[in-house]
């Protein structure tokens, strides 16, 4: 039997404020999500997995409803607090004078750190693991505008892993990814789900992948999301269509 779930959506409607007004993205939201799932997101470019995302780390509120972390509502969450209960890996670039791949993946380390941001030995062992399993420790020096777009986005995963929160959300982190490290990724995301009872939502257009390594499927299609095991999949008349007859 679950426990409490790590997520929860409520009669909720999410979207974003564009000139003052209101624009819908996913309407009648009611999800919840828990400690040991990766949970992969599909849905056709444009209706809704980033700004779903984006809300659960709370960079978007949510027009209407409620969204619970660990049974408390967000809104009522301050953001030092937040930032060690969920981490998300975006696929936007960042940049940076003379950061190098250390500096973006110490970042993770920072809620953790005190008012003047020292890294102890504690912290370094935590960066130090997060490099390592992602595969970067010849290239931590680097700075991160000579890496490539595959190193660039471990960077990025590294930072979330050093983040150490319990719930890990990805927006297409398989994007820039070869064929090898992309099965790598999925292994180390169920890893974490299992190991060590995280709970990962993980979006992506690598369906062939999501299939092999989640335990649930979020289908979003017109506004609308609903939530489906694995093996249901090949019956599910959206999923069916997002994959356009391929699968």
């Amino acid at each position: 039997m679950k426990g409490e779930a790590m997520i929860s959506i409520k009669n909720a409607r999410l979207g974003y404020k564009k000139s003052g007004a209101e624009i819908s993205v996913l309407k009648n939201i009611g999800l919840d999500f828990y400690a040991g799932d990766v949970i992969g997101i599909v849905g056709l470019n444009g209706v809704g997995k980033s700004t779903l995302l984006k809300t659960l780390c709370g960079l978007l509120p949510p027009l209407d409803g409620e969204v619970r972390i660990e049974g408390e509502l967000m809104t009522q969450i301050a953001l030092s607090e937040l930032a060690k209960k969920v981490a998300i890996v975006l696929t936007e670039k960042i940049g940076g004078f003379n950061l190098t791949t250390f500096d973006v993946v110490a970042a993770g380390q920072m809620p953790y750190t005190n008012s003047f941001n020292r890294l102890e030995k504690k912290h370094k062992e935590i960066i130090k693991a997060a490099i390592e399993v992602c595969g970067l420790k010849e290239h931590q020096f680097k700075l991160i505008n000579e890496l490539s777009d595959g190193l660039f986005q471990k960077t990025i995963i590294a930072k979330a892993l050093a983040q150490q929160t319990p719930i890990l959300l990805l927006d297409e982190p398989s994007a820039f990814l070869d064929y090898a490290s992309k099965h790598d990724l999925f292994l180390l995301l169920k890893k974490l789900a299992i190991k060590e009872n995280k709970c990962v939502l993980v979006s992506s257009h690598d369906l062939d992948l999501l299939l092999k390594y989640c335990s649930k499927l979020l289908v979003i299609e017109e506004k609308l999301a609903h939530l489906i095991s694995v093996d249901e999949a090949k019956t599910d008349a959206a999923f069916l269509r997002i994959g356009g007859g391929f699968i």
